[in-house]
């Protein structure tokens, strides 16, 4: 299904920085009319006010906090295009002390954050004809790494969560991307040691953009990403975007 982003309402989650603030200037560049820039704290979405006027409206949002997510589905009624791109990473392999914590606090985040968000704002885009949730999630769903191990694991299950996303919001005509970058140049790869082979957050925005108008379900928007697709093409296709059950 073809999205086209003009004269449409999105909002993107974690979008003051990194690749949310990425996303919000291509939906901007795309000709969205409003783009709500979601946020834990709004004055740190005031730059892309300024940048952009009154198309980019700041809105409390914190993955964490159920309240702000029904609080903001109930105020951003007008959503076509909701991108959850926020996102936590503690770096921590599985043997060390601090293991289950981080894993916890990323699953709360990353995970059940992704299941509140899609519960609150399913409605909304099916009052609007249908729309697209577009869903960041990360090679390291794929592939783990052992460093960032319970990052890994939580993004592994956020990937499933989007699977099921894809079946279920089908029925009410909204379209599922599940986007899969590699390093890229934000303060979450400089965390977990990657900014050396980091590339540019744009990347992401312009993938996302792509598959708006491919339909595509899967984008792998970078260098490594790019590796890990071509290997996963056969299995994605066959499997994970194929209706096994009928065979």
């Amino acid at each position: 299904m073809s999205f086209d982003m003009k004269d449409k309402t999105a909002l993107v989650t974690g979008a003051n920085r990194g690749i949310g603030k990425t996303i919000v200037e291509a939906c901007v560049r795309n000709g969205a009319k409003k783009v709500y820039a979601a946020v834990r704290t709004p004055d740190s979405a005031l730059p892309l006010v300024e940048a952009h006027g009154q198309r980019v409206v700041p809105m409390p949002f914190d993955l964490l906090d159920p309240g702000t997510i029904t609080a903001a589905a109930q105020a951003a009624k007008d959503v076509d295009l909701l991108v959850n791109n926020a996102g936590v990473l503690r770096q921590s392999t599985a043997l060390e002390e601090q293991a289950v914590n981080n894993l916890q606090f990323e699953m709360d985040v990353n995970v059940f954050g992704l299941i509140r968000t899609a519960q609150a704002f399913a409605p909304v885009l099916k009052a609007n004809g249908g729309g697209v949730f577009v869903q960041l999630n990360s090679v390291a769903s794929m592939k783990s790494f052992a460093p960032i191990a319970t990052y890994c694991a939580s993004k592994a299950a956020a990937y499933s969560i989007t699977q099921a996303l894809r079946e279920l919001l089908a029925e009410q005509g909204t379209a599922v991307i599940s986007v899969h970058p590699g390093p890229i140049a934000t303060d979450m790869a400089n965390d977990a040691g990657l900014g050396d082979m980091a590339e540019p957050a744009s990347l992401v925005a312009d993938g996302i953009v792509a598959a708006l108008g491919t339909g595509d379900f899967h984008v792998f928007p970078d260098t490594l990403a790019r590796h890990i697709g071509a290997a996963y093409q056969g299995f994605a296709e066959n499997i994970v975007e194929a209706d096994i059950m009928e065979n």
